[in-house]
């Protein structure tokens, strides 16, 4: 198993957008430094909690700043930019990283963003969106000029060589291209089914395990219309931990602090609103009023001391059948920065090497 970071990123509302944004590289810096192997940056653009647009922004600086980890959107909302304006700003930002770039693709689910870019989310246009645009910047990468794609949203042309010099000469250090991410959520999601189908990186958010285990039935339905055979280790699951010398103190520190407050105040009620709170109970009869912080930090996230937080480990992997990388989901602890380092340390330095057991090539303990 290996270890990652997904940021969305996440800070409170108070938080400046500079403030909040060297916090970010702080812990990309500090992730390269422990041997991280990935790092995966969210796009926002109407949550107060969410605050960052622009991914590409963090991560260039980051690619500067770090040696060794992957860096890539986690993933750029597809609806809201032009395929062929995209596909020539990653292969850009793939050069930049000398080839530490990975590229995640996501659809967009906040009602406010589809708002703001005029997507009608709940006819499911912005799926369709994604999966045009990305059949473009695929297109745009790999196949030679000249070509016209005339699709239901975008029309792009890769011309042929005009003026005797002027032509499309953009692609990607990666070849064919960068490692692609998508992300998923619901129960048969689309988004799995589609990793499967073309042999993307599926990566689960921080659900609850009994429900998380479902996506891989979405990701092999996907190979299956391909003819691929998809493999547990690029599965990565997105949890929320929190790992300190004792119980105690990680309890303290994740649901008494920002972890806590986030999901009290942002992510919580934001789940509520969607009728989507069923993603976190352990079982379909949990009322809905007791999905709280603290039944969260029970049955979702990992959190405790080192030996604790092994042993949670090692049973959500048994209960999903087998993962290979965990993605640790990131909060704003720059106010507490040693607690935070500490706990990505401990999870690094005294857990990982007591899971070295697990091979998810075999989907369970060897």
């Amino acid at each position: 198993m290996e270890l990652g970071y997904f940021a969305m990123p996440s800070h409170p509302p108070e938080c400046g957008l500079k403030e909040g944004h060297d916090w970010d590289l702080q812990v990309l810096r500090w992730l390269d430094e422990l041997g991280y192997q990935e790092a995966w940056i969210g796009e926002h653009h109407t949550a107060p909690w969410e605050p960052h647009p622009s991914p590409d922004l963090l991560i260039a600086q980051a690619l500067l700043q770090t040696k060794n980890i992957r860096i890539g959107p986690g993933g750029f909302l597809l609806p809201y930019h032009h395929p062929a304006e995209l596909a020539n700003r990653v292969a850009m930002l793939d050069h930049l990283s000398n080839g530490r770039l990975n590229f995640g693709v996501a659809a967009s689910g906040l009602p406010s963003d589809w708002a703001m870019f005029n997507v009608d989310g709940m006819s499911g246009q912005n799926r369709d969106m994604t999966r045009e645009a990305l059949e473009i910047i695929l297109k745009m990468w790999t196949e030679p000029a000249p070509w016209t794609h005339k699709g239901k949203f975008w029309t792009v042309t890769k011309p042929d060589t005009m003026f005797d010099f002027l032509k499309p000469h953009i692609k990607p250090q990666q070849a064919p291209h960068p490692p692609i991410g998508v992300a998923g959520l619901s129960k048969n999601s689309d988004t799995l089914k589609l990793a499967g189908e073309r042999g993307f990186i599926p990566m689960s958010l921080n659900l609850n395990p009994a429900y998380v285990g479902s996506h891989w039935d979405s990701v092999e339905a996907g190979a299956a219309k391909t003819g691929r055979k998809p493999s547990r280790k690029d599965w990565r699951m997105v949890r929320e931990v929190f790992v300190a010398d004792t119980d105690e103190e990680a309890w303290k520190l994740s649901t008494g602090d920002m972890m806590g407050r986030m999901m009290g105040e942002y992510f919580l009620p934001l789940l509520g609103h969607f009728g989507f709170k069923d993603y976190l109970k352990a079982s379909p009869d949990v009322p809905d009023s007791d999905v709280t912080v603290e039944y969260c930090a029970r049955n979702n996230w990992i959190v405790g001391s080192p030996a604790t937080v092994t042993e949670k480990i090692e049973k959500i992997y048994q209960e999903v059948g087998g993962f290979g990388v965990l993605l640790v989901f990131g909060f704003d602890y720059k106010h507490k920065p040693k607690a935070w380092h500490n706990s990505l340390r401990l999870l690094k330095q005294e857990v990982l090497p007591k899971l070295k057991h697990l091979d998810a090539s075999v989907g369970r303990a060897a």
